[in-house]
């Protein structure tokens, strides 16, 4: 989704590849005020509503005297489900062993596998998981559990919301491959980058690829506001990095897939585009969700594979080794069974038969390169723009500056998880207020809301440890 500062309708990003429309219906803010204040009352989804707000205490991130950039301080552990097929483990092994080494340079306790019995329960969150492991809702301990941690499994097996609620208090990734095959071909990539046995990286180049599609709204101010936003703030205070920007026209799918493991392929890349929606039923949805919608599409009409870049495009010989990539696009990341907001009517609508992650980021990864942050579920325009203020990108400047400087990816993320942190509070607030009969606008809960639900669906695709060579 992305607004106008001075309009008060939100429209989506991403496109449904079935019709060529979009493929959430776009809402007036008075609309989503009365879905969010009026549906029928559920009193268990309210109660999960609120202890999940309570639950999304303030980010406490490491305990101070530790520092998040080196892995011998914060630690890292690895997370598999209870009943994981073993042969994901055994796959993974090489990689787990490399952080061994390093996560205990200090500490021995400061690296964890949690596999078996020790592995997530169905149905398990995140602090219950912790507590079973002798962690309480508070600062990372890295003594205890480590702070950053990979999860091993799709969201059948590790939702994404488990994900979400221990990033607020560790940098989390996850990788969710179909086969143990490209698991130990990720785990080998991150061992040959570290080591130095890999291909050498191309230059420090930061490249920026942004679509505007032809009377597009939603495309046009995230080219704009965000990814121009950004990329100036690199251009300004990384003088060690050479930028290129790649806006409207020349932001074709042939651009793309030079960038993703041609060669043109960058050290860092962010994106900013139409995500791929397909109906649950389409073949089409689970290889091509949240595929890149590039400049090719005229902004209307049908759109074919000729117009978006999906996993399945890549080339078999693509090389995007030691790439970590920002997908700001709908579905980027992944895709959970039913979505995360209300329409018309009140209900949320199925959008898949099981949720899944996205195939782009995994053929990716697959293929050499480190990590891609991305989005699960659509993209809001209030992740970049707020009403009355204009555009906010400080999270998405600050993230980016860290990697360009070399830390870690999942500590780098952390100003996400603050800006999270503080819209947890207010909307905590405002449900307060209500409870105790006072008086809120319905608009502006509408936007806390809507940010803070936002705020919690940009996820880490693989290891939190990596970063830029």
């Amino acid at each position: 989704m992305t607004q106008e500062a001075d309009s008060s309708d939100l429209i989506f990003n991403g496109i449904d590849g079935a019709s060529g429309t979009p493929y959430y219906p776009s809402l007036t803010a008075d609309e989503v005020a009365t879905l969010a204040l009026g549906r029928p009352p559920d009193a268990q989804a309210v109660a999960r509503a609120r202890r999940r707000t309570a639950a999304e205490r303030p980010h406490l991130g490491l305990r101070d005297g530790y520092d998040p950039r080196l892995l011998a301080d914060g630690g890292w552990g690895v997370i598999f489900a209870r009943d994981a097929d073993p042969v994901f483990q055994e796959a993974l092994a090489p990689l787990v062993a490399h952080r061994q080494l390093q996560a205990t340079a200090r500490d021995e306790r400061r690296f964890r596998v949690f596999a078996g019995a020790d592995g997530v329960r169905p149905g398990e969150g995140p602090d219950d998981f912790l507590a079973r492991h002798h962690m309480s809702l508070d600062a990372a301990d890295p003594n205890v559990v480590p702070y950053n941690l990979l999860l091993v499994g799709n969201p059948e097996e590790i939702s994404w919301d488990f994900q979400s609620g221990l990033d607020l208090q560790y940098a989390v990734g996850r990788i969710a491959f179909e086969t143990a095959d490209e698991t130990g071909r990720y785990a080998g990539a991150v061992i040959a980058g570290e080591t130095g046995t890999a291909v050498p990286a191309g230059p420090r180049k930061a490249a920026f690829f942004g679509v505007r599609n032809p009377g597009d709204r939603p495309t046009l101010l995230a080219a704009e506001h965000l990814l121009g936003r950004v990329a100036a703030t690199v251009e300004a205070g990384q003088p060690a990095w050479s930028v290129e920007r790649i806006v409207g026209e020349g932001a074709t799918k042939a651009r793309l897939t030079h960038l993703l493991g041609g060669g043109e392929t960058p050290a860092f890349l962010f994106t900013t585009s139409h995500g791929m929606g397909f109906p649950k039923d389409d073949p089409r949805q689970p290889p091509h969700q949240g595929a890149l919608l590039c400049q090719d599409w005229s902004g209307s009409g049908p759109i074919s594979e000729d117009h978006y870049l999906a996993g399945d495009h890549l080339a078999v010989d693509a090389r995007p080794g030691g790439l970590i990539a920002f997908f700001f696009a709908c579905h980027g990341a992944g895709t959970p069974r039913h979505n995360l907001f209300p329409e018309r009517g009140g209900e949320a609508r199925e959008l898949a038969g099981r949720p899944f992650a996205a195939r782009l980021p995994h053929r990716l990864l697959a293929q050499g390169a480190l990590a891609v942050v991305g989005h699960v579920e659509r993209t809001w325009g209030y992740s970049f723009l707020w009403e009355g203020a204009g555009a906010q990108t400080a999270p998405f400047e600050d993230s980016v500056k860290r990697l360009l400087d070399g830390w870690p990816v999942g500590a780098a993320l952390e100003t996400f998880v603050l800006r999270r942190a503080f819209l947890t509070d207010q909307l905590h607030a405002a449900i307060k207020r209500i409870d105790s009969g006072e008086p809120v606008d319905a608009k502006k809960l509408t936007r806390l809301w809507t940010a803070h639900s936002d705020s919690r669906a940009f996820v880490l695709l693989g290891d939190p440890a990596v970063r830029l060579p």
